[in-house]
C-alpha cells in the first residue's frame, strides 16, 4: 500500500470516526435532553431530521465542488465546520438552539461524507475498493458505540452538555493532521491501465460532459437499486439508532446510562465482527460471482427481519440477545453496499453520484424516520413506532436482489 494511500486511509477513518460518535452522543443522552427541555417524542425525532435535512440539501452541492475542485481543503472545511458545532453545544440552553447547532453539523458532515468514500475509490482500484471501504467504516460501529457510551455515560454523571464538548477537540486536531500531511489523489487515478496512483493537479472535465454524466446515474440500474435498497436499510437504521437507547430505558427499565453502555458494547462487537466478516465474505463470493456485493447485502437485510421483530414485540428478556445478533446481520453489508455504489460509476462523476446517495438515502430513510418513529410513539408506542422499521427491511431486500441483477463485472478480485 503507497505511503500518501495509507496516510489517506487512516486520517480519513479517524475522521469517520469522530463523526458518528458526535452523531450518537445525541440519542445516548436523549433521555436528559428530553427531560430538560420537556419536549414530545416527535420533538426529539425532529433534532436528527434536522440534522439530515441540512445533509441532504447541502450534498448536491458538494458533489458538484468535489468533481471540480481540490478535496483535500473541502474536507478540511467539513471537519472544522461540524466540529465547532459540536463545541458549541456546550453552551446551548433551549431546545431551538439545539435544533439549529444539529442543523448545521449537517453541512460540515455532507462535505467530509461524500469526499471520503471518492478520495479513497482514487487511491483504491476497484478490485480493492470493497477491501478498504470496509476498512474505512468499520469506524461507524466503533463511533456510534463511543458515542451512546460517552453520551449516556458522562452525561448521567455530568450533565448532557460535557459529552459534546469531550466529541469536539478531537476533530479539529485530525482535521488539522489531515491538512498538513494528506495528499490528493487525481480522479480515476487508481484505474489507470499501469495501476500506478497518480497524485498530480486535478482536471476537471467540461461543464456539458459533466451534466451529461451526472444524468447517466439515473439511467444506471446498479446505482440506483443500491441507492434505494440503501435508502430503505438507512430508514431502519436512522429510525432504531435514535430510539434504541430510550426504548431500552423505558421497555427494559435500563437507567440511561446502562442503556447506552450495553447498546454501545453490543455496537462496537456487533460492528467489528459484522463489517469484517462482511467484507471478508463478499470479497471471498466476488472470486466466484460478481453480483456477490449485492447479494450478501440483500441476505443480510433479509436475516435481520425476524430478529428485528423479537426486539420491539418479544419479551423484555429476550430484548438484548435478539439486538446483539440483529445488529450483527445489519453490519455485514457496511463495506459491501458502499463498495457496489462506487463500483457502479465512473471516476468523473464518483463525487456527484456519492453526494446523489446520500441525498436521496438520507430523503428517503433517516431525515424522517426519527421524527415519523417519534409521532407513532406519542399516539400510540414506541413498540409500533420502530415496527415501522420492519417493512422498510424488506422494501431493502427486494431491491438489492433486484439491483444483483446489474452489477458490473469487475477484474479479476484480490483474494
Amino acid at each position: 500500500m503507497a505511503r500518501p494511500a495509507l496516510i489517506a486511509l487512516l486520517l480519513l477513518t479517524g475522521l469517520n470516526l469522530l463523526n458518528y460518535i458526535d452523531r450518537y452522543i445525541l440519542p445516548g443522552a436523549q433521555p436528559l435532553i428530553q427531560a430538560e427541555f420537556r419536549v414530545s417524542d416527535e420533538r426529539m425525532g425532529a433534532l436528527t431530521t434536522a440534522l439530515f435535512v441540512t445533509y441532504m440539501l447541502t450534498a448536491p452541492l458538494t458533489g458538484w465542488l468535489g468533481d471540480r475542485f481540490r478535496r483535500k481543503p473541502l474536507i478540511v472545511a467539513g471537519a472544522v465546520l461540524w466540529s465547532l458545532a459540536t463545541l458549541v453545544t456546550f453552551w446551548v440552553h433551549d431546545y431551538w438552539s439545539l435544533y439549529f447547532r444539529h442543523a448545521l453539523v449537517g453541512v460540515g458532515e455532507a462535505t467530509f461524507g461524500i469526499f471520503a468514500p471518492a478520495v479513497l475509490s482514487d487511491f483504491f482500484p476497484a478490485k480493492d475498493r470493497n477491501r478498504i471501504l470496509s476498512m474505512f467504516y468499520l469506524a461507524i460501529p466503533v463511533g456510534a458505540a463511543l458515542g451512546y457510551l460517552v453520551g449516556g455515560q458522562l452525561g448521567e454523571r455530568f450533565g448532557w452538555r460535557m459529552p459534546f464538548f469531550v466529541g469536539a477537540i478531537p476533530g479539529l486536531l485530525i482535521a488539522g493532521l489531515y491538512g498538513m500531511f494528506a495528499t490528493e489523489p487525481v480522479r480515476g487515478g487508481s484505474e489507470r491501465p499501469d495501476g500506478e496512483i497518480d497524485c498530480g493537479t486535478p482536471v476537471a472535465p467540461s461543464p456539458k460532459k459533466m451534466a451529461a454524466n451526472f444524468l447517466g446515474l439515473f439511467r444506471n440500474p446498479g446505482y440506483l437499486c443500491a441507492t434505494l435498497g440503501m435508502a430503505m436499510l438507512v430508514f431502519t437504521m436512522g429510525g432504531i439508532s435514535t430510539w434504541m437507547p430510550t426504548f431500552l430505558h423505558r421497555f427494559a427499565g435500563m437507567s440511561v446510562g446502562k442503556a447506552g453502555t450495553i447498546l454501545g458494547a453490543i455496537t462496537v462487537v456487533d460492528g467489528l465482527a459484522g463489517t469484517a466478516i462482511g467484507g471478508w465474505l463478499a470479497q471471498r463470493w466476488l472470486r466466484r460471482d460478481h453480483r456477490a456485493l449485492y447479494l450478501l447485502s440483500a441476505w443480510s437485510v433479509i436475516l435481520t427481519l425476524p430478529l428485528a421483530g423479537l426486539v420491539f414485540f418479544g419479551p423484555p428478556k429476550w430484548s438484548i440477545a435478539a439486538l446483539f445478533a440483529a445488529e450483527f446481520f445489519l453490519f455485514l453489508n457496511t463495506g459491501p453496499l458502499n463498495a457496489a455504489i462506487c463500483n457502479s460509476v465512473s471516476a468523473a462523476v464518483r463525487s456527484s453520484a456519492i453526494a446523489l446517495n446520500l441525498f436521496l438515502i438520507h430523503m428517503l430513510g433517516d431525515t424522517f424516520s426519527p421524527t415519523i418513529i417519534g409521532k407513532i410513539a406519542d399516539l400510540s408506542s414506541l413498540r409500533s413506532g420502530l415496527g415501522l422499521t420492519l417493512i422498510t427491511l424488506i422494501l431493502s431486500g427486494v431491491l438489492l436482489f433486484t439491483g444483483a441483477r446489474f452489477a458490473p463485472v469487475l477484474e479479476e478480485i484480490a483474494p
